[in-house]
């Protein structure tokens, strides 16, 4: 049987004063994670009416290329630099297609 694959909503809020130091390093992370074995998308957004909130929608091929995604050198390190610019924690949700 196929696995289906895993689709990623995650969402986090910037602190007001480190809107574009947040969001400097989310777009720091597109590049490297697109060309990760496994990821079919990985689209950052910006809110266009709440400046401090960024959602990256991505699909993964299956749980063990997400599972390699979030060990990657790259997204470490933008978990260490984002941490102090955060508002609180992410929201990072995995859903699959019931269809």
């Amino acid at each position: 049987m196929n696995e289906k694959t895993i689709r990623v909503v995650a969402r986090v809020a910037a602190r007001p004063d480190k809107i574009a130091e947040l969001r400097a390093v989310l777009i720091d992370l597109v590049e490297p994670t697109r060309k990760e074995k496994g990821c079919i998308s990985y689209v950052m957004h910006h809110n266009t009416a709440n400046a401090s909130d960024f959602v990256c929608i991505e699909e993964w091929e299956s749980h063990s290329a997400l599972g390699a995604h979030l060990k990657s050198p790259h997204l470490q390190e933008a978990f260490a630099k984002a941490g102090p610019l955060l508002a609180g924690a992410p929201e990072i949700s995995t859903y699959s297609a019931i269809e």
